[in-house]
């Protein structure tokens, strides 16, 4: 049978309620009394409830995590970090996917509910300018991870720059027909990503930067998946003027490159160049080149920031700002452009 907290008080020679005060680490209590009760829960071998500890405290001691489409790679490496992180902190987590705008919009709205979290992790997604004052109202602590919006912490990177260091690797390797596969700039789902849009961005400022004109019919976009981007990517490459290269704005978008390419015939690196965005693990078994962003580490540094807000005596904190590096990596699926 297993110890009880009465069972803790009675052999410490204590009240139920220097337990508690000692589970809490609350500075209420001598250090003596606190070993001698530290003493008794190691030796009854006593595991305190959740529900017990978050009554006690007044909290929920839980985490909500609202993310798109969980299975997608990126997103999986995100919540990999965010549990790393959370393991050990005392908090539990409970994970609301988003697949369909409805839902989207019924996470945000409930996002300053109390009875669910005592604060919130958002991925991908960016509250609009009514979903914001809200949460800013109820004081919920948020944090934004790959999105931003006024009055909220956020950790991002700088995908404009992601964009313009891949299309510049290209441009580097002497292509000047290159193309740009994404997802669609204006969001159809209502979704309101915008990883798309910025590193396009990027893509027009490397190609304005080095004279090279920017072809309409070379940026093609559609809903995010591998197979989706295999069509398109068959498309551009049937055409009797088909690009050299191709930046998808995704490995799993990338993947889909490769695979029309294969089916084509096409070589690459030979006769045509691909990079990527994000760097998930497939893209090293792929050689696949990309731009590598800290996808494990945004949902580390999110728990972080997270638990600096649940821990401020503070009643405001001015929200945090972060932006965390990307680079660069080149392995077989970029080269020097033949024509």
């Amino acid at each position: 049978m297993s110890a009880t907290i009465r069972d803790v008080a009675r052999k410490a020679g204590v009240g139920l309620g220097t337990v508690s005060r000692v589970l809490n680490d609350s500075p209420l209590v001598s250090s003596a009394t606190r070993q001698r009760v530290l003493n008794v829960i190691a030796e009854l071998n006593y595991m305190p409830s959740h529900a017990a500890r978050s009554l006690s405290l007044g909290k929920t001691l839980t985490v909500a995590t609202i993310a798109p489409f969980f299975t997608r790679p990126s997103v999986v490496e995100r919540l990999c970090g965010i549990e790393a992180n959370l393991t050990g902190s005392g908090y539990h987590q409970i994970f609301f996917n988003v697949e369909n705008v409805e839902r989207r919009n019924e996470c945000l709205r409930d996002v300053s509910r109390r009875e669910y979290a005592d604060g919130v992790l958002i991925i991908s997604l960016t509250p609009h300018a009514d979903e914001i004052a809200p949460i800013l109202k109820s004081h919920m602590p948020v944090v934004l991870i790959d999105a931003e919006a006024s009055g909220l912490t956020d950790v991002r990177v700088d995908n404009p720059y992601g964009g313009y260091l891949a299309t510049q690797h290209l441009i580097d390797l002497g292509h000047q027909n290159i193309a740009y596969l994404s997802d669609p700039l204006q969001d159809p789902l209502y979704f309101d990503f915008t990883s798309s849009r910025d590193r396009y961005q990027g893509y027009c400022k490397a190609l304005n930067d080095a004279d090279i004109p920017i072809r309409p019919d070379n940026h093609v976009w559609g809903l995010h998946g591998r197979y989706e981007a295999r069509c398109l990517a068959r498309n551009l490459l049937s055409r009797y003027d088909r690009p050299t290269a191709i930046f998808a704005a995704s490995d799993t978008q990338a993947m889909g490159v490769l695979e029309a390419a294969r089916d084509l015939s096409v070589r690459v690196p030979d006769e045509l160049s691909v990079i990527g965005f994000d760097d998930i693990d497939v893209a090293e078994y792929l050689g696949l080149t990309t731009i590598r962003q800290p996808l494990f580490e945004s949902g580390a540094r999110g728990v972080e920031l997270l638990l600096e807000i649940l821990g401020s005596e503070e009643s405001y904190l001015p929200p945090k700002h972060e932006m965390l590096p990307i680079e660069l990596v080149v392995r077989s699926t970029t080269a020097p452009c033949q024509e």
